[in-house]
């Protein structure tokens, strides 16, 4: 799909740089209701991450293994909801939050890019139960898809939801997927080639992750949006809506 059809079909919030994890810092653990909510009080789109439960449950967390935000070992779809609800919380005092929890404190007023984190393969299930989750909100255009696996993402072919395939220097064959998705995410250490800065021209393009102000510098000329953490997001913002607006 051509880069302009892509953003007719997303909320013009995507295209102002979006929170990697919720806009979380030192108070606030990446991809818990804090950060989320200091992202929506900042109206910033955010990115989380969804893992489904043993009980079919999609959990907001970035590692299938919840203990670099919790403390605690254990992996999530080895656990059920209720399990890791009472024996885990997130370093911030927070409890690690359902997707649908998530939906419901920011009730589309910003919009969310959401990863599909595939684990031994259960891309159909996990797919199958945020279809189902997904249903009941309210416009596709605040709902932006990825994942590295893109069989996480083909269920939702021609559903009207925007898709991006996660392309990373371990793994940089995946960009030759890139015409089965709407568009590609892309590891900002592979924005300098050749083949990205062709594709660039005509399709869609988000990076991951902007840290510094050197950093968003660098992908600037070729990216449509970036995904940022620890910096200064008024920056990005500024520049992102001029080049946008063009």
């Amino acid at each position: 799909m051509n880069k302009t059809k892509v953003i007719k079909n997303l909320n013009p919030l995507f295209l102002k740089g979006i929170a990697h994890r919720g806009l979380h810092n030192d108070k606030f653990t990446e991809n818990g209701l804090n950060a989320f909510n200091n992202a929506l009080q900042n109206n910033l789109a955010i990115e989380l991450d969804v893992h489904l439960t043993k009980d079919n449950k999609l959990l907001v967390c970035h590692d299938s293994d919840l203990v670099r935000t919790t403390g605690k070992k254990g992996i999530i779809e080895d656990l059920t909801y209720d399990e890791i609800n009472q024996n885990y919380k997130l370093l911030d005092g927070e409890k690690v939050p359902l997707f649908s929890e998530v939906l419901k404190l920011t009730n589309e007023k910003i919009p969310i890019v959401v990863e599909l984190k595939v684990y031994k393969k259960n891309y159909k299930p996990l797919a199958k139960q945020l279809k189902i989750e997904l249903s009941s909100t309210r416009d596709k255009k605040n709902f932006f898809l990825i994942s590295f696996d893109p069989r996480a993402l083909l269920p939702f072919n021609n559903s009207g939801y925007m898709r991006s395939l996660l392309v990373c220097k371990e793994n940089p064959w995946t960009f030759n997927l890139r015409c089965f998705f709407e568009s590609l995410d892309l590891d900002k250490a592979l924005m300098n080639e050749k083949r990205v800065v062709n594709y660039s021209k005509k399709h869609f393009i988000n990076c991951w992750t902007i840290e510094t102000e050197e950093d968003f510098n660098n992908v600037y000329p070729y990216v449509d949006t970036v995904t940022f953490q620890h910096c200064d997001f008024r920056i990005i913002n500024k520049k992102l809506e001029e080049k946008n607006s063009l």
